[in-house]
């Protein structure tokens, strides 16, 4: 079965993560920086690893294995979990795969360098109830796969 990995600091979707998590019996790690509120739910495990930048991305990729789904909105994180053949979703509902990763980020790093040139704001799109939808759906979708694949 795998394992449903979420890069928890400023996750908007925690909620929905463990509801489809639920419905499928899959075990959901949080893994933070800061502390997250603990669940009693036996399938959900939080992580709060030291402060320092990329720890929690490191827990990560060195905890998680192939077949896993990961949660993230983290392009570097993304990358390093597809390399490692994970299913990596973002909090919109948008899949990182081998065949997007390397336009991601791209793009990611595009953006980064006009932000820093003045060029473009640094906003971010705020989350709506449409990503949110968008998001439990590709989720679903995903375990799903995810549970196919591993029983092969």
């Amino acid at each position: 079965m795998p394992v449903i990995y979420v890069d928890a600091d400023a996750c908007p979707v925690k909620e929905e993560v463990t509801r489809v998590a639920g419905r499928h019996g899959l075990p959901v790690v949080f893994v933070s920086n800061g502390g997250l509120r603990p669940s009693r739910d036996p399938m959900i495990r939080h992580v709060v690893v030291p402060g320092k930048a990329d720890a929690a991305d490191d827990w990560i990729v060195e905890n998680a294995n192939a077949g896993d789904i990961a949660v993230t909105a983290d392009v570097p994180l993304a990358a390093r979990l597809v390399e490692k053949g994970l299913h990596v979703l973002g909090p919109t509902g948008r899949a990182f795969t081998r065949e997007s990763i390397g336009m991601d980020v791209a793009m990611r790093n595009l953006k980064q360098d006009l932000r820093e040139a003045g060029e473009i704001k640094g906003y971010n799109a705020g989350f709506t109830a449409k990503d949110r939808s968008a998001f439990l759906q590709a989720l679903d979708t995903l375990v799903r796969r995810a549970m196919r694949e591993s029983a092969r």
